[in-house]
């Protein structure tokens, strides 16, 4: 008899009678949603998102402990979420633990969990939200159909009317991969680089996992196969099991932060000790 195993993530997908995530055509929220991805889609282009390379990428703005950036978190409400009003601080605590009860053997994942929005501090220091927060695309070549809202918020984007970069490879030459790619700037780029400049040991899976979980137009959408290199298709696997967890747990049920706190700071004590540049 041919045993099926199935995935244990599944027990974090609630039927689609009980919830719709990433719902962006009649969630309560879809003018908040929408505005942002407006402005977004009009200003990120490829000078605006050098320039915030440039910004952030040196890590010159604060140094403190990854908890106490994770504490600045209870005062931030993502823009771009269709599925939670609530502050991002308990999202993170939600996926984490998400994470922890499949993945018990996998600390570095389970952290990861807990870090991978931490980049959205950028709104608190007076960054839009429209340049921290929602999923992120490639500039300097064509924008996809699969980019949400993308037939309706792109039009006062002066991208794509340049020779270059409104053609389908645009700076870029075919499979140079993802890490040689231009993203729209937000919280993804900006903590990937914190901490490689502070050299923290989270192993490269989940590093790609923190710089690409809100490129849905790849690890869901399928788009920009074009660009992505072998490195890419063995990472796909990671992002796309993060990402159950990063959608799957967002209840209003929200976690006991003050419960939890100590395990994670443990973790944060073997993967990214002390303080750090920002």
């Amino acid at each position: 008899m041919k045993i099926i195993q199935l995935d244990p993530s599944l027990t974090y997908r609630p039927e689609p009678e009980n919830h719709q995530y990433r719902n962006y055509k009649d969630c309560p929220l879809l003018d908040r949603v929408k505005n942002t991805y407006t402005l977004m889609h009009t200003y990120q282009t490829v000078p605006f998102v050098k320039e915030k390379h440039a910004q952030w990428g040196s890590c010159t703005h604060r140094k403190m402990s990854v908890m106490e950036a994770l504490n600045l978190l209870d005062n931030l409400v993502d823009e771009s979420d269709p599925d939670v009003d609530f502050p991002n601080s308990f999202h993170a605590y939600q996926t984490a633990e998400g994470i922890r009860r499949i993945h018990p053997d996998k600390d570095w994942f389970q952290l990861v969990g807990l870090l991978h929005d931490i980049g959205k501090m950028m709104a608190l220091d007076n960054e839009p939200q429209w340049s921290v927060v929602g999923d992120t695309f490639p500039v300097g070549c064509k924008f996809q159909q699969s980019i949400v809202f993308s037939d309706t918020t792109f039009q006062d984007n002066p991208d794509t009317k340049h020779p270059i970069y409104s053609t389908k490879y645009g700076i870029y030459k075919p499979n140079c991969g993802l890490e040689n790619v231009l993203m729209s700037w937000g919280h993804d780029e900006y903590l990937y680089k914190v901490l490689t400049f502070n050299k923290c040991s989270i192993p490269e899976e989940g590093l790609y996992m923190i710089r690409f979980h809100s490129f849905y137009p790849w690890h869901t959408g399928g788009d920009y196969q074009h660009l992505y290199n072998d490195k890419d298709h063995r990472m796909l696997h990671w992002v796309k099991e993060f990402n159950k967890f990063d959608l799957y747990t967002k209840t209003e049920d929200l976690p006991d932060v003050e419960l939890l706190r100590p395990y994670y700071q443990e973790l944060i004590d073997k993967y990214c000790p002390g303080v750090l540049s920002w």
